[in-house]
């Protein structure tokens, strides 16, 4: 199983709602992103790990959002499937031509979406 889906059933069940789920892996996201940032130089495989993290959680959300029984409505799963793109795009240009302030954006994205998923947006 890879680290996503594991991270994804072992905070399940440590947390109450599927917002608050969501909100935690999209922040830890965010914070491997973040180390590596802060960390470039020494970074190495973190970057890897981080992106592939990253990558496979929005991979989950994007799955989720086009799923014809998903209860969301649907200019919200539009919204969210946009954002996804986007971080995968994203992703892609970090993996072939890595730079420091390339991770900046994805990062935001995480936490902002968290911020909105735990209601302090």
């Amino acid at each position: 199983m890879n680290r996503a889906a594991q991270a994804y059933g072992k905070v399940a069940n440590q947390t109450a709602s599927p917002r608050e789920l969501e909100a935690s892996l999209l922040l830890r996201a965010a914070a491997q992103l973040q180390n590596v940032r802060d960390t470039w130089e020494q970074s190495g495989p973190k970057l890897h790990d981080a992106i592939v993290f990253n990558r496979r959680l929005w991979s989950m959300f994007l799955a989720s959002v086009t799923e014809n029984d998903n209860p969301l409505p649907r200019e919200i799963r539009q919204n969210v499937a946009n954002v996804g793109l986007f971080v995968m795009q994203q992703t892609l240009s970090v993996m072939s031509e890595p730079r420091r302030e390339k991770l900046e954006c994805l990062i935001k994205i995480n936490r902002e979406i968290a911020s909105g998923l735990m209601g302090r947006a």
